[in-house]
């Protein structure tokens, strides 16, 4: 329960929001497109949330979200 709670905690408004665009299947490029960012940041936020999340892909990536009632 620790876990879930430190994650969600260090999880910003920015990285919930791009986990979710994710989760529904946009692209760096098109997430960056619908939130007026470079697909740089974009990328920079998808990396940090797998650092935060402690995975080391998308699909790991979503599932520990689920998990953790991030989506």
């Amino acid at each position: 329960m620790e876990n879930i709670t430190t994650a969600y905690r260090l999880i910003s408004r920015r990285e919930k929001e791009i986990l979710q665009l994710v989760a529904q299947g946009h692209t760096s490029s098109t997430i960056a497109t619908q939130l007026f960012l470079s697909k740089r940041t974009v990328e920079n936020h998808r990396v940090n949330i797998l650092k935060k999340l402690a995975v080391k892909n998308t699909v790991s990536m979503l599932s520990r979200a689920r998990e953790y009632n991030l989506l």
